[in-house]
């Protein structure tokens, strides 16, 4: 192994004057003005921004936050010219089936804070030892701690080259793959692209896109035909319009207010966690979704991680060449997946549909993604 293709040891150590910096810009938000009573429909209302910063001010602790990262050890190395950041836990279990899992915008690895230990040591979580895994979970490029990419190219299809590299540096000759939003996306990418070495795709939420044909839409059920209507959902998309088209532009007032960076992503744990669930903190852990807007704060990554969206606008739902590898779907709900579609390109092998959990599964319902992760890998190892 080369130089450039070491593996480094990583650890997260946030630098005093970085906090003491983000507490006083917090402080000294200047708050734009609202219409009354209009609630979430126009975005995040003044009242809700105000007091989720003044949690994140004086009571979220960075420091605690970190110290629980840092306990999963993580590593860095470079793949394409690029830095890539990756937490990299192994079971005790010698026969653990290793397993890549992605997240997405805007997300990041401490969205599986909460699934990794019953991953890796299910006898310890009471799970069967047999249902373990090596988990290696991967900070995309421009994301979190792989830091900012550094020239325009780096769309999916060179995120799934760089895993592919990822898992062949790290030894796995055979491995499954998972993941949620973003990662739903690359997770069957990167079985189609490394076919020889992937053992199976897991993912939560949507399974491939509708092309629009009226046949798609003959026979499904109102709760498919519900789903299917959030690909049309325009009032919802305007995020992935402005970061598909402007990163650069809209950068400016995320990387420079971490109120504005805050408003950005809660804004998205509004709309997509769990329909039942009222407001974000209702879905999931504050303080974990703060732990992931501090991510992007601290690591300076709203335009590289915006620009992901630019790299990708030309190729969002292109038509795929059907992948015979298994595939497994969970679907929560909010989620768009309609099996029929996912079937299209892929061989789904396993299939759940959930009642309560919501598009974050590993923060909002970890148990129910956990024992679905492994029923479907079952099916393959």
């Amino acid at each position: 192994m080369n130089d450039h293709q070491q593996v480094h040891p990583f650890r997260i150590d946030v630098p005093q004057a970085q906090l003491d910096d983000l507490r006083e810009r917090l402080a000294a938000t200047r708050w734009p003005d609202e219409l009354p009573g209009v609630d979430w429909s126009y975005g995040v209302p003044v009242s809700y921004a105000r007091g989720l910063a003044e949690h994140w001010r004086t009571e979220f602790d960075w420091r605690a936050a970190e110290a629980e990262l840092n306990a999963f050890p993580q590593f860095t190395t470079r793949i394409d010219g690029q830095n890539i950041h990756f937490l990299h836990v192994r079971s005790p279990e010698p026969e653990a089936l290793p397993l890549i899992i992605t997240h997405g915008w805007p997300g990041s690895v401490a969205e599986f804070m909460k699934v990794i230990g019953p991953l890796t040591d299910p006898a310890a979580h009471g799970g069967e030892r047999a249902d373990a895994f090596h988990v290696v979970a991967p900070s995309i490029p421009g994301f979190g701690f792989s830091g900012a990419t550094t020239e325009p190219g780096w769309d999916l299809s060179r995120v799934v080259r760089a895993w592919a590299e990822l898992m062949s540096r790290l030894g796995y000759e055979s491995y499954g793959a998972q993941g949620g939003d973003s990662g739903a996306v690359i997770s069957p990418m990167l079985g189609r692209a490394d076919s020889a070495h992937v053992a199976g795709v897991h993912v939560n939420g949507g399974l491939g896109f509708p092309t629009g044909d009226p046949a798609e839409f003959q026979g499904l059920t109102e709760a498919e035909l519900s789903r299917l209507g959030q690909y049309q959902d325009q009032d919802r998309s305007g995020y992935a319009v402005m970061q598909a088209t402007r990163p650069q532009t809209l950068a400016f007032g995320l990387h420079d207010s971490p109120a504005g960076q805050m408003a950005w992503i809660v804004e998205k744990f509004k709309e997509w966690t769990d329909p039942a669930r009222e407001l974000p903190e209702d879905a999931v852990d504050i303080d974990q979704l703060l732990t992931d807007i501090s991510i992007y704060w601290f690591t300076g990554t709203a335009a590289s991680s915006a620009r992901l969206y630019k790299e990708n606008q030309q190729s969002w739902g292109a038509a795929a060449e059907y992948s015979s590898l298994p595939h497994g779907v969970a679907i929560f709900p909010g989620d768009p997946g309609v099996r029929r579609i996912a079937e299209r390109e892929h061989n789904v092998v396993h299939w759940s549909e959930f009642a309560r959990g919501g598009h974050f599964a590993a923060m909002e319902a970890p148990d129910l993604l956990v024992e679905d992760i492994r029923a479907f890998f079952r099916m393959v190892r």
